[in-house]
């Protein structure tokens, strides 16, 4: 059986690998991609700490985050795909629809 403490660092490893993507990278899809990984690192912090306590709690709010997680890929996918569409480019500084 894994340790606790490997597969929380394993978690904290990947999570912090999704921020250094999200805010080095200036491509949407890599953003993306980031935030994906990043709820995949708290779902294997849920996971580890559920089975060490020896509760379903873990797995139950994993189940609701993958549904959250899926919602969000059917929209943030749309909404880049439309952006690219319009703008033609993925890149995050040449994005400025919403400013003044």
């Amino acid at each position: 059986m894994v340790q606790l403490s490997w597969l929380m660092g394993l978690s904290a490893a990947i999570f912090a690998i999704g921020v250094a993507g999200f805010l080095i990278r200036r491509n949407i899809l890599v953003m993306f991609m980031s935030i994906e990984l990043m709820l995949n690192a708290v779902n294997l912090a849920f996971i580890s700490l559920g089975s060490r306590l020896g509760t379903m709690d873990g797995q139950a709010i994993v189940f609701f985050v993958m549904t959250v997680a899926a919602a969000e890929a059917a929209v943030g996918l749309a909404v880049i795909i439309s952006i690219f569409r319009n703008r033609e480019t993925v890149h995050a500084d040449d994005l400025t629809l919403l400013r003044w």
